[in-house]
């Protein structure tokens, strides 16, 4: 409600040509604030929106958005106006920005930037953006091991108005090799006169330019830490990743096991493209796994042919097939959603896979055993036959069972192979259930075929 007022409000201030107005009003409000406003309004509005705004303000802003608005904001500036906001972006953020681009549109933007921010842009990009040095900042304090508190302080204090993160300090020497770490902490209770090298933490928790991104957050959020030490493969310093990095990580690897599980692959298409971007994107993510599970489901055709003759004989078990197969790709996707997480977190480890099934099948046994009497009294009450219910029943409760195992099972051995287990959890899990719970339904079909009408 409130931001539907604002909207409003900065709509009453374009009609009334107030200019002003909507200038102090757009940059008095918060970044996020701004952001959310945006992608609420059309594209017309808030390429005019952002003429309006400081350049501080408008940096801000490109932190909150998605990568195909940051391109159709600063598109619509001249060249000069788009390099003064842009450097104004954190450096990891700016390096997320431009590794959208295409190469001309890269060296474009880079050419108008000071020399050593450049550098730093370039060498950012030059990374793998799944790893530390994709995601790090080059913006960090540092400084030398014989310099006293007393410059120490100096030095931090001429550093308060840039955007650099003031976590820690880091120690280095006159190569840039990481020496220490200092706390303001620690540094605020030593004496002016001492030497950082002398007061400075050497056990110094670090990461590696090519350590993966998920590694880095898990150890960031892990150890409770606000930022880590980035190094090279000489223990030279090259930048940092902060907390609100490891965050962002986090969100991404959690929409990316979201898609895998639905089938939807993010390595083929932009996470903001597929939801947002061309057609042709979203339907060359979504497409795959949906051929996957048409052969899948061939098979699952190839069992119901195989039992034509059961089918044909006696028509009212059809029926019952979308029941058994809907509740067994329910519970399997519980138990591999609880799998994939957990492996996800560190909370399900590979050592302990057996006694994960094991339980996961006795939940499944007890759960479809539940299912299966309730199934087996309906399906009696309703057909008048109670040899149609117990084999309605059984079914249930072996395919409930066995699907709770398929789905414990399947992440394991995906990720014993390397493969993300949040592939698991879509269209491989639904077609395998789907496979055996129909050839077990069959099977019971045909042992108490005497007995049923």
């Amino acid at each position: 409600m409130v931001e539907t007022q604002v909207i409003e409000r900065l709509k009453r201030h374009v009609e009334l040509n107030n200019k002003e107005a909507l200038k102090n009003e757009l940059n008095s409000m918060h970044s996020a604030d701004i952001a959310e406003i945006f992608e609420n309004i059309s594209p017309e509005e808030r390429l005019d929106y952002f003429h309006y705004l400081d350049l501080e303000k408008a940096a801000d802003i490109l932190e909150h958005i998605t990568p195909q608005m940051q391109v159709e904001l600063l598109g619509a500036v001249d060249k000069e106006t788009a390099a003064k906001i842009i450097s104004r972006m954190p450096h990891d953020i700016l390096a997320d920005f431009l590794g959208d681009l295409s190469d001309e549109e890269i060296n474009n933007y880079l050419e108008r930037l000071p020399g050593r921010v450049s550098s730093q842009i370039r060498e950012l990009l030059s990374y793998p953006e799944d790893t530390a040095g994709g995601i790090m900042t080059t913006e960090y304090l540092y400084v030398y091991e014989n310099m006293t508190v007393e410059e120490t302080f100096a030095y931090v204090r001429s550093k308060a108005g840039t955007n650099i993160d003031f976590y820690y300090i880091y120690v280095v020497d006159r190569e840039g090799h990481l020496l220490g770490v200092l706390s303001l902490r620690g540094l605020i209770g030593s004496p002016l006169d001492a030497r950082v090298g002398s007061i400075m933490t050497t056990d110094v928790f670090k990461v590696t330019t090519n350590d993966d991104q998920e590694y880095v957050a898990d150890s960031l959020i892990k150890y409770g830490y606000l930022a880590l030490p980035v190094v090279d493969e000489f223990n030279r310093l090259k930048g940092i990743v902060t907390w609100d990095d490891a965050h962002y990580v986090n969100e991404e690897e959690t929409t990316e096991e979201i898609y895998a599980s639905s089938g939807i692959s993010t390595g083929l298409a932009d996470e903001d493209e597929i939801l947002t971007g061309r057609l042709s994107l979203a339907i060359k993510a979504r497409s795959p796994w949906l051929l996957i599970t048409l052969v899948g489901a061939f098979g699952a055709v190839q069992v119901a042919d195989h039992f034509k003759g059961i089918l044909s004989q006696l028509p009212v078990i059809a029926i019952f097939i979308p029941l058994l197969i809907g509740l067994g790709g329910n519970i399997g996707t519980q138990s591999v959603t609880l799998m994939v997480r957990g492996l996800s977190t560190g909370q399900v480890m590979m050592s302990s896979a057996l006694h994960h099934i094991f339980r996961e099948f006795r939940v499944g046994l007890v759960i479809g055993l539940i299912f299966g009497v309730l199934v087996m009294i309906v399906t009696w009450n309703w057909k008048n036959n109670m040899a149609l219910g117990v084999v309605v029943g059984a079914a249930m409760a072996a395919n409930m069972a066995i699907a709770t195992v398929i789905g414990t099972f399947s992440p394991f051995v995906l990720k014993r192979f390397n493969i993300d287990p949040a592939v698991a959890s879509g269209p491989f899990i639904a077609t395998a259930i789907d496979i055996i719970g129909l050839a077990v339904y069959f099977i019971l079909v045909t042992l108490f075929l005497d007995f049923l009408p």
